[in-house]
């Protein structure tokens, strides 16, 4: 039986290659001959749905009229960067026997070679083989069991009713509002998506909490001992009886000092002390987020910024696996590269030298686990190499912190003495912790990172020995204080912190249903818990509310400009958090096939239909709008011409032609209209002459104009005040 695997991409048509035997296969123009099999390749999903006007010209004109519009059955086109690969594919579906679905393990990796086979009408057999790791012995034991694609419809059926879900609710709505918001003077798109919204509405919420925060106090006691010589700080542990608040802190400033003057000065006893060993875990390899977090924090790097700088270390300089995966796991088998692994860290990136010396290859951390790689496995270097200075600063860089990450693998985990102590005086309890590095492990490579959340310590812990403090011992409290500590918001988003929050955004959904169904979303998916978004779309996601001016930054912070608040107020709650998620999660769970995505569609526009008709019969005021004071019916806009100063004009130019300067960002007094002299008329038509001025360089000259330009294009030269009909 003659068969063609239809890989997701070119690599993995490689590694398929190579897993039928034959490791590079006779390559022709878009595919390869491996025996009696042929192996071609996509580029991601080469297909895509059509736009409205593509089904009726009337749509490329948007009209409130128009809305809601669908298409069942929708249809999909060939990407026009992708006609000549898709031809190539459909010819070679008509030599075979048998398709074999090699799509990622995932929703969208199943359907955009299942869309494909639909589109070009196939009626041969389609099987499904599930690769998630290019290693040679796990690609051939996946091809020893391919089954059956029928068994995967599924999963097809979910990416599709998400794909043309988002769509139709997408467009829909960002017509609607923007077409209401434009009847009101605003001019630009408001964007409106299932994903783009909620994530806006939580660096709104963010911001408002932020600012509403209304600053309340606490006191942090604390007391110094001595013990048999050895002295430590201690902090004063809350009981029942005391004033706290919500977070279990002292509110009392009297309570506070009293427990101050109680101890100070007075004996204390150690009621309890003991000293665990224990071991800190290297940080996992990178995912996509990881690293966008990792490099906006270090290097202010945009998220979409690292993905571009990935996809060139990975397809120019083949340096590093697939970028885009959402798992910081490898695959066990993967354990046994890494020698060459680190062979090729060590030519690229001569930096690593001594760190890589000192890695021991045999050691197998807690990454090389095979039950928890998922349709990817963690970004990690390639066994490819490249002349380090031939890369640009920002490749240098991203490259640097993958291979740290991989090193680190094979280094010893940090070890150190935990040592957890409790003192009493005068009925009052402190606590101490302290902690003593007895093997710094694979944190030495991380002694710049002192800013990473992943790898701080407990802040709080002494840095003082206590190993020797024994249980029962007795000393005396030297001294005793009470801190006055203000309370704070949250903290703004940062694209770091944004980032790692669109993983867990189930904790902002108020229905605990809701919440439950989002969190089980993401089960079995490490670093996922209740999100939106992949981390192939979050990153542009996050630019385009960025670009269309919904947030902006100040500094390092995220917060939502007027037009991104004036939206946000304007939606329903159904599109500013993150339920329509969830929601649609748990109605795809029950989708077998096409026609349970065509119900599941009807019943969303059912949804869309109330919403838009919700927009029509509302008002939405997004911008401070300023009327015209030229024709009194329509909007100032400002306008800023490349190269020239700012000003105001009608939103109606074609039929006011009212102009005002800037002044400060507002419309200021138009400049007053030149007189129309009834004295000297123009000598070609009749009408009334105007003194103007003009310049010829820096020198500045008067001169006559016809007050019926531009029709009249007449002129004269100034003669002392009045005009020269001679010149």
């Amino acid at each position: 039986m003659r068969r063609l695997f239809i890989a997701e991409k070119p690599e993995l048509a490689e590694a398929i290659c190579a897993g039928l035997g034959n490791k590079t296969g006779s390559k022709s123009d878009g595919y390869y001959t491996c025996g009696n099999d042929i192996v071609t390749w996509c580029y991601g999903h080469m297909l895509r749905l059509s736009d409205p006007e593509e089904y009726d010209q009337k749509y490329s004109k948007w009209n409130l009229d128009d809305l809601p519009f669908s298409f069942i059955p929708w249809q999909k086109m060939i990407s026009d960067d992708k006609q000549k690969q898709v031809k190539i594919i459909f010819n070679l579906v008509n030599s075979v026997d048998a398709v074999v679905n090699a799509g990622d393990p995932d929703d969208e990796g199943q359907l955009l070679v299942d869309e494909l086979l639909e589109f070009c009408g196939n009626t041969k057999p389609v099987y499904r083989v599930l690769i998630n790791d290019f290693n040679l012995k796990l690609v051939q034991k996946a091809l020893a069991n391919i089954r059956p694609n029928s068994e995967f419809q599924y999963m097809s059926a979910a990416a599709e009713a998400r794909s043309v879900g988002d769509q139709l609710y997408g467009y829909n709505m960002t017509r609607g509002y923007t077409l209401k918001a434009r009847s009101s003077g605003f001019d630009g798109v408001l964007s409106v998506g299932r994903v783009q919204t909620p994530i806006l509405g939580l660096v709104v919420r963010r911001c408002r909490e932020f600012k509403a925060h209304k600053q309340a106090f606490y006191y942090n006691v604390s007391a110094r001992f001595d013990i048999t010589g050895c002295q430590f700080n201690g902090r004063y542990q809350i009981i029942d009886t005391d004033q706290v608040d919500d977070k279990k802190r002292l509110i009392s400033a009297e309570q506070a000092q009293k427990i101050v003057d109680d101890v100070k000065g007075k004996q204390a006893k150690v009621i309890s002390a003991k000293t665990t060993q224990k071991e800190t875990p290297p940080v996992l390899p990178y995912n996509l987020l990881k690293l966008q977090a990792d490099a906006s924090r270090k290097y202010g790097y945009k998220p979409d910024k690292v993905k571009e700088i990935t996809q060139a270390l990975r397809e120019k300089h083949q340096l590093i696996t697939y970028n885009r995966s959402d798992c910081e796991y490898l695959s066990d088998e993967q354990h046994e590269d890494a020698p060459g692994v680190l062979a090729a860290i060590l030519e690229t990136a001569p930096i690593f030298a001594q760190v890589i010396q000192r890695a021991d290859p045999v050691i197998k951390s807690r990454a090389f686990n095979s039950s928890k790689v998922s349709a990817h496995h963690a970004i990690i270097p390639t066994e490819g190499t490249a002349n380090f200075s031939n890369l640009s600063e920002a490749e240098q860089r991203i490259y640097l912190l993958i291979a740290r990450a991989y090193i680190a693998q094979f280094f010893p985990n940090m070890k150190y003495d935990e040592t957890e102590i409790y003192v009493e005086c005068e009925q009052h309890k402190f606590k101490t912790v302290s902690n003593v590095i007895t093997d710094l492990g694979w944190k030495k490579l991380y002694k710049n990172d002192a800013d990473n959340d992943d790898i701080k310590e407990n802040d709080e812990a002494e840095s003082v020995d206590l190993r020797q403090v024994q249980n029962n011992s007795f000393g005396v409290c030297i001294d005793a204080s009470s801190e006055k500590k203000a309370t704070k918001p949250q903290p703004l988003y940062t694209i770091a912190t944004l980032l790692k929050d669109l993983t867990r955004v189930a904790k902002y959904v108020r229905d605990p249903e809701l919440k439950k169904i989002l969190v089980e979303k993401d089960k079995g998916k490490e670093g996922e818990n209740g999100g939106i978004g992949t981390p192939a779309t979050r990153d542009s996601i996050i630019a385009g509310l960025l670009n269309r001016g919904f947030i902006v930054e100040e500094g390092k912070n995220l917060i939502a400009s007027e037009v991104g608040e004036k939206l946000y107020d304007a939606l329903p709650d159904s599109a500013k958090f993150p339920d329509m998620t969830a929601i649609w999660h748990d109605q795809q769970k029950t989708l077998k096939n096409k026609d349970d995505v065509v119900n599941f569609v009807r019943g969303l526009m059912e949804f869309i239909t109330t919403e838009i008709e919700a927009v029509k019969s509302s008002s939405l005021s997004v911008v401070k709008q300023h009327e015209c004071p030229g024709c009194k019916m329509y909007y100032l806009k400002r306008i800023t011409p490349k190269g020239k100063d700012a000003f105001w004009a009608c939103s109606d130019r074609d039929n006011c032609g009212y102009t005002a300067p800037d002044a400060g960002g507002l419309p200021g007094k138009p400049k007053p209209k030149p007189a129309v002299s009834a004295q000297h008329k123009c000598k070609t038509c009749g009408k009334g002459l105007i003194r103007r001025t003009g310049k010829k360089g820096k020198v500045s000259y008067a001169f006559w104009g016809c007050s019926g330009f531009p029709e009249c294009k007449e002129s004269y030269k100034d003669d002392k005040g009045k005009p020269n009909y001679t010149s």
